[in-house]
């Protein structure tokens, strides 16, 4: 097979997809659908690391032979999976520069929401392209991991962990060119169906990035506070108070199980229940394995146990107030290879402590973040993180 038959093919030589059936018309009234156990892939044969094997040159630029197939119903039938979907239009759309494939591969009303809120619709996403692949023409987007869900009726649910490398020749949205050499970590989760992604969620180490480019991170996020104004929160967000617990009331008790089985839901919403909101921070120990890495925004690694829970103190010491809540959770794998697990969570707080953001201001700030577990024998043994500091920064410092 050439590389040319990997590309897409002709709209008007396409197959068109066959109609839904008019059961399943009634429930596209709600396009976004939650998932259930029961589409969690149960082993990885479907999986990055399986969609590696034979080499960059098996995949990259035309349908992989060695990929197993699964259904695509109004997929371009140059896919054969998920995978090889989310990871061949990443290539195509940044590496080759094809942009506009973002009109066939995002619907025109897409939800994507970002480091500071919400870009509405698929032109926003062009421009976003555009606009760094200007400051970073040299831009290499290096797949760590893709975590999928779901299937091609209730949407595929994807979170896709890489690391982006380029050097800033180009304007940027912090500044003019630096020359500057950049590595950092990217997450994003994704819901498509038809071809089209139409809800995301992408988490940039921006702090990160605006380090690297020689700039000052707080100062940068000041003047981006500042051009944003009331913008950077709902109006009816600010000023207000947690709703922690009802009344004077405890946080809820959710014991984590010792034994997780073929479904960590419950084993990961204790774990967030019990550390974040019960503020039971020894339980870190239960959670993780003792060797533990976990990698967090701002270029952050943490090797062990200690110095996790000493990051996570130091989170809630600014934001005592804080609520943790799982937005969005999928897996793959079972109790006997294990699971990777993606959690897409939000934090409500005031800023009220002392910390690296500055002395207390009172602003309440809204955190969000994609998560990634690898868990094993019962215990989480690796981890990554990003979320939205550089935005929590212009929430605080405008």
């Amino acid at each position: 097979m050439s590389e040319q038959e990997g590309k897409r093919p002709a709209k008007a030589n396409e197959a068109q997809p066959a109609a839904r059936p008019a059961s399943e018309a009634r429930q596209g009234r709600a396009k976004f659908r939650a998932l259930e156990a029961r589409h969690m892939p149960r082993d990885f044969s479907i999986s990055l690391d399986a969609y590696r094997r034979g080499g960059t040159d098996a995949f990259l630029g035309k349908t992989p032979a060695h990929a197993a197939r699964q259904p695509m119903r109004g997929f371009e039938p140059q896919y054969a999976n998920i995978v090889d979907y989310i990871i061949r239009i990443t290539h195509q759309i940044w590496e080759e520069k094809d942009i506009g494939y973002i009109y066939d591969t995002y619907s025109h009303d897409c939800m994507v929401w970002g480091e500071l809120g919400l870009a509405a619709g698929r032109d926003l996403v062009v421009q976003h392209v555009i606009e760094q692949s200007n400051a970073f023409p040299d831009m290499r987007i290096l797949a760590d991991e893709v975590i999928w869900a779901g299937d091609d009726e209730v949407g595929f649910h994807t979170s896709h962990r890489s690391q982006i490398i380029g050097t800033n020749t180009g304007y940027s949205t912090h500044g003019a060119p630096t020359g500057k050499r950049i590595q950092f970590l990217c997450m994003a989760n994704c819901v498509t169906r038809d071809n089209e992604i139409f809800y995301e969620h992408v988490a940039y180490d921006t702090c990160f990035l605006v380090k690297q480019l020689g700039f000052d991170p707080l100062e940068t996020a000041r003047r981006a506070g500042e051009a944003l104004g009331d913008n950077v929160l709902p109006a009816d967000f600010l000023s207000s108070e947690p709703g922690r617990t009802i009344g004077q009331s405890k946080p809820e008790q959710v014991p984590i199980p010792d034994r997780i089985g073929d479904n960590p839901e419950e084993f990961v919403r204790a774990a967030a229940q019990t550390i974040w909101n019960r503020r039971n921070f020894a339980a870190v120990d239960k959670v993780y394995h003792p060797g533990i890495v976990s990698e967090v925004t701002g270029g952050r690694v943490f090797h062990g146990t200690g110095q996790l829970r000493s990051f996570m103190l130091s989170l809630m010491a600014m934001f005592p107030d804080a609520l943790y809540s799982v937005d969005d959770l999928y897996w793959m794998g079972n109790a006997e290879e294990g699971f990777l697990v993606a959690q897409r969570w939000s934090m409500l707080g005031s800023h009220r402590g002392h910390g690296r953001y500055g002395a207390p201001t009172g602003r309440e700030v809204s955190l969000w973040g994609i998560t990634h577990w690898v868990i094993e024998n019962g215990r989480v043994t690796k981890e990554w993180t990003t979320f939205n500091e550089f935005g929590a920064l212009t929430q605080i410092l405008r």
